[in-house]
């Protein structure tokens, strides 16, 4: 069904929108979507900064600190 749809028929879908919901919503709209997948490339750009520095820091972070005598009951 929508394998039929041409560039005329997005237009027309486009206009249909426009009508129904009036151009500032739908500016909104897609302002909203931006701020979205701006937020959702910096999330992945700070998850990856987090990554590579973490063996770094997890050196650091998990030291044993059991008194050598202790050892050994495990």
């Amino acid at each position: 069904m929508l394998n039929n749809i041409g560039p005329a028929g997005f237009i027309i879908i486009a206009i249909v929108v426009l009508v129904l919901f009036g151009r500032g919503k739908v500016s909104a709209l897609m302002g909203e979507v931006g701020k979205g997948i701006t937020s959702f490339k910096k999330g992945l750009k700070d998850g990856s900064d987090e990554i590579e520095k973490s063996p770094e820091d997890a050196s650091r972070q998990a030291r044993d600190v059991t008194p050598e005598a202790d050892k050994d009951k495990v």
